[in-house]
């Protein structure tokens, strides 16, 4: 075996772990009833968030790999490295606060800016999504894949619902998509990934942490995740601020440009 791919393997490995050791973290709290603070920017803040995130660093970076996280203060040693970790110990904080099942833990990993492998655990509904670029997507153990769709006719498209209240997707419900509003952006990128739906996006800026671990699942299984130049998401930036992403299934990659382009022409 290649010393290659025995470090894939023992990255999927710490995943596990990590995704092993938020969940243990996790049990000593009830979602909806979280008490929450609000940090900087009208953001929700738990003692969930900053369990999981020192369990999430406790397991994921060794010596020489950089750490990125929602909760952590950033560290610039990580732009001099290859290898980063990029997390969100609790995406959808909000939801969790409320008691919505749309939150998760998301994990990356970053090679040279590239998302090469992601773990996403949504323990409300018992679904743990890991995989790499070169050994593909496991939902619950089992190999799974982007959707095979090739129509953007009835694809079922996941939206923001902070995004679809503020009227920003009200251009797209007049299109031949079917809209699915819901909480956390890496949730929903790990729904894509695992082909239980076809596409999501978001045209306004978001994290690198929001978006690495399920952006990674999504290139794992097969779809295309890029810009909104259209080019291929990187990671691992001065600025950790994106301007956005759309991750869609592989066949309906070039309809969902067009329909975009033309939904903002207009």
């Amino acid at each position: 075996m290649s010393t290659t791919r025995v470090t894939e393997l023992d990255d999927l490995t710490r995943i596990n772990h990590a995704l092993d050791l938020a969940a243990k973290a996790l049990e000593a709290f009830t979602p909806g009833e979280v008490a929450a603070r609000m940090k900087q920017g009208d953001d929700p803040l738990t003692a969930a968030d900053l369990a999981v995130d020192q369990a999430l660093l406790s397991a994921l970076p060794r010596d020489g790999e950089g750490w990125l996280s929602e909760e952590t203060v950033d560290d610039p040693s990580r732009l001099d490295c290859s290898r980063v970790w990029i997390v969100d110990p609790i995406d959808g904080t909000r939801e969790f606060v409320m008691g919505i099942p749309e939150w998760c833990v998301s994990i990356a990993l970053v090679i040279d800016g590239k998302p090469v492998a992601g773990g996403i655990l949504s323990v409300a509904n018992d679904q743990r999504m890991v995989g790499s670029v070169d050994d593909g997507v496991t939902l619950n153990g089992e190999p799974v894949t982007c959707t095979t769709r090739d129509d953007i006719r009835g694809a079922l498209v996941l939206g923001s619902r902070s995004e679809v209240k503020r009227g920003e997707w009200s251009p797209f419900f007049a299109t031949p998509i079917a809209v699915r509003n819901m909480g956390s952006v890496a949730y929903k990128l790990g729904l894509v990934a695992v082909g239980l739906a076809d596409a999501t996006w978001t045209l306004v800026p978001k994290n690198e942490w929001d978006v690495a671990g399920g952006a990674a699942l999504v290139a794992a299984a097969g779809g295309a995740v890029m810009g909104l130049d259209y080019e291929p998401v990187m990671f691992n930036q001065a600025k950790t601020l994106m301007d956005g992403f759309i991750a869609t299934a592989p066949g309906i990659a070039g309809a969902t440009r067009q329909l975009i382009t033309d939904v903002q022409g207009r």
